[in-house]
């Protein structure tokens, strides 16, 4: 299955709330990722912050062309990578 991302939102120490078009709607954690091959530039907090959803791949995208595939993060929202609690409520 195909997953689309609908909205997206930066949070604090390198993490993603991130709605599905699905509905699911989650916390990712991509620090492990900082300073790394085409997420270099992540080392930059105000890129991290850059981010958007590219429309056409129904997917988050930096500036420089960076993305991470929606069905990752889908699964690792999903599976709870980062529990959805009362301060991590859908953006919106």
């Amino acid at each position: 299955m195909l997953y689309r991302i609908t909205e997206v939102e930066p949070l604090p120490e390198y993490r993603l709330r991130i709605r599905f078009e699905d509905g699911l709607c989650g916390v990712v954690d991509v620090s492990h990722l900082v300073g790394k091959g085409v997420f270099a530039d992540w080392s930059h907090t105000e890129f991290f912050e850059s981010v958007t959803i590219d429309d056409q791949c129904g997917t988050v995208i930096w500036p420089n062309g960076a993305d991470l595939a929606p069905d990752t993060l889908h699964r690792r929202a999903r599976d709870g990578d980062v529990v959805l609690g009362a301060e991590n409520q859908p953006p919106g």
